[in-house]
């Protein structure tokens, strides 16, 4: 009984994000306001995996970094998203802005070239000069892909900084498995090759690359 109980929340909270969602595509107001709360422990979840990656010992903790990304959504205008798979894209978008103008501010306070926008005492235990510059090669590289592979790119952010799966990514776009697969193992090697000449470091292929995975 308790598992069908659990089971019927949990079916009664997808319909309640479904409809959120369809009234956040319309623009009516405060739909965004109330799909976070409901979607908070995910949106946590995808804050330490953007987090995670840049390998440092952070003063923006994840709590800070879901409530900066929320706060660039509340002002950035409306947000159409079909799905949740892309509402959790849209927000980990925000969430890896934030993390870029840590880097731009970082690189800034390095060349002494105006003032940032976050306070400086932020930034420097936040983000090591090399991080900073991994970040913004990768912004610039994933821009560049926009525009050769607009599909692949958006494969890219929604299976690397939200962590869906290849499933969840397939269902969002309609399309098969295979193709997204390809997309995101074709899109993430050259992804690599273009951040690493960027960097002029080589650039080593996974292992999912070397076999095409």
């Amino acid at each position: 009984m308790d598992e069908e109980a659990d089971q019927k929340r949990e079916s009664a909270v997808a319909g309640e994000v479904t409809e959120w969602l369809g009234k956040l595509k319309r623009g009516e107001p405060g739909a965004l306001e109330k799909l976070v709360p409901m979607l908070y422990g995910e949106l946590r979840r995808i804050a330490r995996e953007n987090l995670r990656r840049e390998r440092a010992q952070h003063t923006l903790r994840t709590t800070a970094l879901v409530n900066e990304a929320y706060l660039r959504l509340l002002g950035g205008g409306p947000i159409s998203v079909e799905d949740r798979s892309r509402f959790f894209g849209a927000v980990s978008r925000a969430m890896q802005r934030v993390l870029a103008d840590y880097a731009r501010a970082r690189r800034r306070k390095k060349r002494g070239s105006g003032q940032a926008p976050i306070p400086l005492e932020e930034v420097e235990p936040f983000l090591s000069e090399q991080q900073a510059e991994e970040i913004l090669a990768l912004e610039d590289a994933l821009a560049r892909l926009e525009k050769l592979d607009h599909r692949a790119a958006k494969v890219v952010r929604l299976r690397f900084f939200a962590g869906l799966t290849i499933e969840e990514i397939a269902q969002s776009f309609q399309l098969s498995e295979r193709t997204v697969r390809r997309d995101w193992i074709t899109a993430r090697a050259w992804l690599r090759k273009e951040v690493a000449a960027d960097l002029g470091i080589m650039s080593v292929l996974g292992p999912e690359e070397r076999q095409g995975r």
